[in-house]
């Protein structure tokens, strides 16, 4: 996660290059229209098809690697893969001293030690769950700058170079043969590597801060193929979505190994931090998302490797009001990202999916403001929800212009819509009215929606409804996990091939037709 660059509101720069076109996208942001409220949307079972991949749901980010020993992390995880195609999960510091990778001896020679590292990653094979291995914080003992903290993360990890590249180097080549050896070589084949965590900012302190941050990813990377040249590795990793194009041409020039590259993107990010000042322009932080990671794959197509992989390894809203990220918004706001990015990805990972966090130290109430799918205790947030919604969409994407639809088809022929009716937080919006048509589709009497909205799974007003208990009782953290479930399918009558809804601010509605 990028620190202390978060805008509150949209930013409007002056933009002043013909590249914009290839950047950004024509979009507005999403302001309530109460003359657009009301409206007919057809859905056409004959309309254009394509693949819809679930990108958006199979990788998803954590804190660090040791809060992985904890019991209530591997229970969000069971509870989180239980809605999900819940199949990577990204963490920061599996190098860091509280893991206990790397000393010395007296002598100075390298010492390693894999035990907390086999407990990491035995309990996220035993759920299902493959790492994506971020490599970083530095050993102390092997920094440049052992005494110095990164003040930005309250457990204070390295982020200096280290003081010998060799050995950075032999550690990484220790690292990579032990999982092997541990887990077979067919199942780390399997995994990702992706070198440092967003290097272009406060979180690598090399200088200057590129050409040092390749160094390190040119010897992390060969020494990984050294191990065997079926591992994956990649990065940057950068806030921003920056350096894509400057490490494609870095590891095409020096024959460097380079699998995929990825980056990082919220909602808040500044434009001129994404897309420099030179191609700038008003982008919502609704969009925001969406557009950077456009101009990423905008880079690789244009680069001398156009066919990586490219994985938006953290992303999420980024709004800086208190409690968003607890709130119904973040329900449109993913089915508005999920639409918008389709195609754009291999994967993208919402950070996070858990509120065992720490960054800023230790969770002092349940409902905080934090990134997480579910809050402390245990209990699903209403982006829980919407990603259990939004799991219920088909494999097939059918073509359907309204900016707030999303039509699917599953396997089993059944159609699959998602509409939503978003409202920044903040501001205010009205309720929106919509018949839905449908054309060219086997007649249907009946059918299925699921509704997350003010009156269906918002846990975080029956929280304040309790009086918002800073520790609340076990009685108490079961109520709220049995108000944050989703609802039982409501039955629609159809007449005529024709549905009709009244979406209220920030709702999403899931509707199946069998």
């Amino acid at each position: 996660m990028h620190m202390g660059k978060k805008i509150r509101r949209r930013i409007t720069v002056a933009c002043c290059s013909l590249m914009t076109v290839s950047y950004l996208w024509p979009w507005t942001a999403h302001a309530a229209d109460p003359s657009a409220q009301a409206r007919t949307i057809t859905i056409d079972g004959n309309a254009r098809a394509t693949p819809f991949p679930h990108s958006w749901e199979q990788m998803f980010g954590s804190g660090r690697a040791i809060l992985s020993l904890r019991q209530s992390y591997r229970n969000d995880m069971r509870d989180v893969k239980a809605v999900t195609s819940f199949r990577y999960v990204r963490f920061h510091a599996v190098l860091d001293d509280e893991v206990g990778v790397y000393n010395e001896d007296p002598s100075g020679n390298p010492v390693y030690n894999f035990s907390y590292v086999d407990q990491i990653y035995d309990g996220l094979l035993e759920q299902g769950v493959r790492p994506v291995v971020e490599l970083d914080f530095m050993p102390r003992q092997l920094s440049a700058k052992p005494d110095e903290r990164y003040a930005d993360f309250w457990y204070g990890p390295n982020v200096y170079p280290p003081r010998d590249y060799v050995r950075w180097e032999n550690l990484i080549r220790a690292f990579t043969r032990h999982l092997v050896d541990r887990y077979g070589i067919d199942e780390v084949k399997q995994w990702w590597f992706e070198v440092w965590n967003e290097p272009n900012i406060s979180s690598w302190q090399g200088n200057p801060k590129q050409s040092t941050y390749f160094e390190l990813y040119d010897h992390a990377a060969r020494a990984i193929k050294a191990t065997d040249p079926g591992l994956r590795v990649g990065g940057p990793a950068t806030a921003y979505g920056a350096w894509i194009a400057d490490l494609i041409d870095h590891a095409s020039t020096y024959d460097v190994p380079l699998d995929f590259v990825s980056g990082h993107v919220y909602g808040g990010d500044n434009p001129l931090r994404v897309f420099g000042a030179s191609n700038a322009g008003a982008v919502s932080q609704d969009d925001m998302v969406c557009a950077a990671t456009q101009k990423m794959k905008s880079e690789i197509a244009l680069s001398a490797n156009p066919n990586l992989p490219l994985f938006v390894t953290e992303f999420n809203a980024g709004f800086e009001d208190q409690h968003s990220y607890d709130s119904l918004y973040m329900g449109p706001f993913l089915a508005h990202t999920i639409r918008a990015c389709a195609g754009l990805t291999t994967m993208m990972s919402y950070w996070t999916f858990s509120d065992v966090f720490e960054e800023k130290g230790p969770v002092r109430r349940p409902f905080h403001g934090g990134f997480g799918l579910v809050a402390a205790g245990g209990i699903f947030k209403p982006s829980y929800v919407a990603f259990a919604l939004l799991h219920m969409l088909g494999t097939v994407r059918l073509q359907q212009d309204d900016p707030d639809t999303l039509v699917t088809r599953r396997d089993d022929g059944a159609v699959v819509l998602a509409v939503w009716n978003l409202v920044d937080p903040g501001t205010t919006g009205a309720p929106r009215h919509i018949k839905l048509r449908f054309a060219h589709l086997k007649r249907q009497t009946q059918a299925r929606l699921l509704r997350l909205d003010a009156l269906h799974s918002d846990v975080f007003a029956a929280y304040e409804k309790m009086g918002s208990p800073q520790y609340p009782t076990q009685s108490q953290i079961r109520t709220l996990r049995e108000d944050a479930k989703l609802r039982p399918a409501e039955l629609l009558n159809m007449r005529n091939g024709e549905v009709q809804l009244d979406l209220l601010e920030n709702e999403l509605a899931i509707l199946i037709l069998k």
